[in-house]
């Protein structure tokens, strides 16, 4: 019990400096579908492991009637899952999802086989996946990057890219960014910028960092 208060603690901090709709911890801990989405499956998945696989997945079902979201009791969560909005989110049975991970609602993380394989993503750390977007297959999506809207994802996604379209030239190589600014920001570009730190100290969330394609060389394109 102490690991799961732990694991919802660290899930509130995350909410609370991702999301500015946040006002306060009871709002995020009463009124965020997906902290009692993790709650339950903190449950479901030390059963499905131990071998009760039939009461894991009853779990399972009702936490999807509650929050609308499905994550298979067989799905491997890192820390620190942010699931915004929530609804309509699947996760499936071998998805295995690191650490500071944001989904928007409607991703799928599916599979393509039908064989007892491992046959759904492995999604590194600090991914963001945007609304309505398919991560399918046994694929990876590297740490850092960053996928658009309503995309479907069937092949290995970098570390560190930026993914607007399936069109090459709408995939930024971050490595090779000249400068980033920060929303709402003076615009000054730095170490502490890119790293996702304010000038003052402050963790600045990834997905608030803006990224503005230019002098676009072969080296960022890259075919989904």
């Amino acid at each position: 019990m102490k690991r799961l208060w732990q694991a919802i603690r660290y899930n509130i901090k995350r909410v609370m400096d991702s999301d500015p709709a946040a006002d306060s911890v009871w709002m995020v801990l009463w009124t965020y579908p997906h902290i009692t989405a993790l709650f339950w499956h903190f449950f479901a998945h030390r059963l499905y492991k131990r071998g009760y696989k039939l009461l894991a997945r009853r779990i399972a079902l009702h936490s999807r009637r509650v929050t609308g979201i499905e994550i298979h009791p067989g799905a491997t969560i890192g820390r620190g899952l942010f699931i915004d909005h929530g609804m309509g989110v699947v996760i499936g049975e071998t998805a295995i999802v690191g650490d500071d991970v944001t989904l928007f609602h409607g991703v799928t993380l599916g599979g393509m086989s039908s064989k007892k394989v491992k046959r759904h993503p492995t999604v590194g750390n600090d991914v963001l996946i945007g609304a309505g977007t398919k991560v399918l297959g046994d694929i990876t999506v590297g740490d850092h990057s960053r996928i658009g809207c309503n995309l479907v994802i069937k092949r290995d996604v970098p570390a560190n890219v930026v993914i607007y379209e399936t069109e090459p030239e709408n995939v930024v190589s971050r490595r090779h960014k000249p400068t980033i600014h920060l929303i709402g920001g003076n615009g000054h570009s730095n170490q502490n910028q890119r790293e996702g730190h304010s000038e003052t100290g402050r963790h600045v969330p990834r997905h608030r960092i803006a990224f503005t394609p230019k002098n676009m060389t072969k080296e960022m394109a890259w075919y989904i």
